[in-house]
């Protein structure tokens, strides 16, 4: 069976173009590895695929790769750019040697592609960096001490993206208005060698009135969202609308603390429903309406698995919310669980509302006199982890998969020695004249003598 391995690269770059380091962070079943690198004179663009190139050499050609990147040049130039490219023949491309080879090394393989947003605190992220630029302090010494020879600077090609002949504004749609300004000022003073090299832009773009917290502990794993809505009614198709959103993260059965919560305006009164959420219109009323949060919050959500108390109505509301933004719909980038069907499934013919199950599983009783998303989310967590096997007694995340393996065949290869008692000669005459009375009373052969 191949497994799974998490990989975050990173380039490094002192001037762009200038000496460059690349390095790549790569977790296995079986341990870390740290791999770097690095150029005399190269572009932060190049090392960044760098870096992507040699993570991927380095795992076997069977397994599953997760690769994260903060680089959008290299997550969209592979997952969506590079089709386009390949009907050009690579005409006009940047890099075309180092997308050919990653190309390549892509054929055949199955590759999970992430952005992850850099110098935000995330440890694979952070590692990845500090490789890049340990790869470029020894390529420095390297060239101190003459093992590496120094390369002419090369004039920079003209890249296919910042034509865009399809019309396709890559570049503007990654781009909000503030980071519009800000390259407008920067190109002030930039070198005209680098006005045909790619910006690093970001998608995420948040509002100010998006609260979203950082995790407070960096675990590896697949990512589980514990998501609830507040809306002004039970039907999305008559038009109501998502007026809460709240969303906490737990990776292996552990709360990482990062967390995601915004209050939006629904553009319709709130009506009724108020009695359930105790959200007014006059408090939603300078809140932001859902396209301008849309893409932040989809860059949150996407790619996890969302857990939710009866969740095709939160996900019929999230589909339809981002399908209005111009967004894909949610349930196409993240698997959903239903802790509603869970429940029912394991408590059959029992009340199963949130309420019910914290009163089962003897969770802290929250005031829940309103309805809030963030608050019912967390009271969702606890219940989540209670009802799928609470705490375990040892820390699992401390076994790798060998381990757990040689364990279960430890548990296989036992064998006992169980005792066998025979009857004696008296106890089998006895059991024969049972048989026998047995047979004359009911006037058929009992089980024993069939």
């Amino acid at each position: 069976m191949s497994q799974t391995i998490t990989l975050y690269v990173d380039g490094a770059c002192k001037g762009n173009p200038g000496l460059g380091g690349w390095g790549a962070y790569v977790i296995t079943e079986q341990g870390e590895h740290k791999l770097c690198g690095g150029e005399a004179e190269t572009t932060n663009n190049r090392m960044e695929l760098t870096a992507a190139i040699e993570g991927i050499r380095f795992c076997p050609q069977d397994a599953s790769l997760i690769i994260w990147t903060d680089s959008n040049y290299v997550k969209q130039g592979i997952t969506e750019w590079i089709h386009g490219w390949k009907k050009k023949n690579w005409k006009d491309v940047k890099n075309p040697d180092l997308w050919q080879i990653l190309d390549q090394l892509c054929q055949g393989r199955q590759i999970e592609w992430n952005w992850i947003k850099g110098h935000a605190g995330h440890a694979g992220n952070e590692m990845a960096d500090e490789l890049a630029n340990l790869g470029a302090s020894q390529t420095a010494a390297q060239l101190k001490s003459g093992s590496v020879a120094a390369i002419d600077k090369k004039k920079p090609q003209n890249d296919w993206l910042l034509d865009d002949p399809f019309g396709f504004d890559m570049m503007t749609n990654d781009m909000d208005t503030d980071d519009t300004l800000q390259e407008t000022e920067l190109q002030k003073h930039v070198d005209p060698r680098l006005e045909n090299e790619i910006p690093e832009t970001s998608t995420e773009s948040l509002h100010p009135q998006i609260v979203m917290t950082p995790a407070k502990i960096q675990a590896q794993g697949p990512r589980q969202l514990i998501l609830d809505t507040e809306t002004t009614g039970f039907y999305f198709q008559d038009g109501d609308r998502i007026i809460e959103v709240g969303a906490i993260e737990m990776i292996n059965r552990k709360l990482t603390g990062s967390s995601i919560h915004i209050y939006i305006n629904p553009e319709k009164p709130v009506g009724d429903s108020v009695d359930v959420h105790g959200i007014t219109d006059e408090f939603l009323l300078d809140k932001p309406k859902y396209a301008e949060i849309a893409e932040p919050l989809f860059e949150y959500l996407k790619g996890a698995e969302i857990i939710a108390h009866n969740a095709s109505f939160d996900m019929n509301f999230l589909d339809m919310e981002f399908k209005r933004a111009g967004l894909p719909t949610l349930s196409e980038v993240c698997e959903v669980t239903d802790t509603l069907a869970l429940a029912k499934n394991k408590h059959p013919g029992q009340k199963n509302s949130l309420d019910a199950l914290v009163r089962r599983y003897e969770i802290p009783a929250r005031d829940r006199t309103f309805h809030g998303a963030l608050l019912d989310a967390e009271i969702l967590s606890d219940v989540y982890l209670a009802m799928t096997g609470g705490q375990v007694s040892f820390d699992m995340d401390a076994l790798s998969q060998r381990e757990q393996n040689q364990r279960k065949g430890q548990r296989a290869r036992i064998e006992a020695d169980l005792p066998v008692i025979r009857p004696s000669a008296n106890e089998l005459e006895k059991h024969n004249e049972w048989v026998k009375s047995y047979q004359e009373k009911n006037g058929e052969p009992c089980l024993f003598a069939k």
